[in-house]
């Protein structure tokens, strides 16, 4: 090997830094071909995957992120609960949903104060008519956020599909002091009087 030759942890972070440089002046299309060339030298590499994936969802290419995600996470399945999200979240908006829920669920396990994911559990668990389950979710999220009102909304909502208004009003009422425009949102749209 020649001497000029950088052994491949500088390489590798010579590409790091370059591609870090373009993203700063705004060139995602540079900063791209540099994470292309960097899994072609490093097939698997949980860092180009996973900026690269972030640059696809970012342009909208969410069926070229969820690849870059899965490929992430198959080759290192420990690499944390926020890809995981990531990779749920991006499911979810194609309507697959199982997989959104299964993505979202190994989020949770790896990290279970993560409620962003609880939140996405419970809207995914919805839109796959398991009420109960989404109950569940949203209940953890509204424990790990107790003053964010979309978790309560939605926990609102799913009581009025489980034909539960004493459950909704409850949630209604403890919006009130928190929210008091969410909480009269809620009533005009449940038609339920607090």
């Amino acid at each position: 090997m020649p001497m000029n030759t950088p052994p491949a942890g500088v390489l590798w972070w010579l590409h790091k830094l370059q591609a870090m440089a373009w993203l700063l002046v705004g060139q995602d299309a540079r900063a791209r071909r540099i994470f292309d060339a960097m899994l072609q030298r490093w097939p698997g590499d949980a860092y180009a995957l996973a900026s690269r994936a972030h640059l696809a969802a970012q342009a909208g290419q969410r069926p070229a992120a969820v690849a870059d995600l899965q490929a992430l996470l198959q080759g290192h399945p420990q690499a944390g609960a926020s890809h995981w999200f990531n990779l749920a979240f991006l499911l979810e908006e194609l309507d697959r949903l199982d997989e959104a829920e299964a993505a979202f669920r190994e989020a949770v396990a790896q990290d279970p104060k993560l409620d962003r994911a609880w939140y996405g559990l419970g809207l995914t668990l919805l839109r796959l008519g398991r009420h109960d389950d989404a109950v569940v979710a949203l209940k953890k999220n509204t424990e790990l956020q107790p003053m964010s009102p979309y978790g309560w909304v939605q926990l609102a909502r799913v009581h009025m599909k489980r034909h539960d208004p004493q459950a909704a009003m409850k949630v209604i009422r403890h919006l009130k002091g928190f929210e008091p425009k969410v909480a009269e949102q809620l009533q005009r749209e449940t038609g339920l009087q607090v």
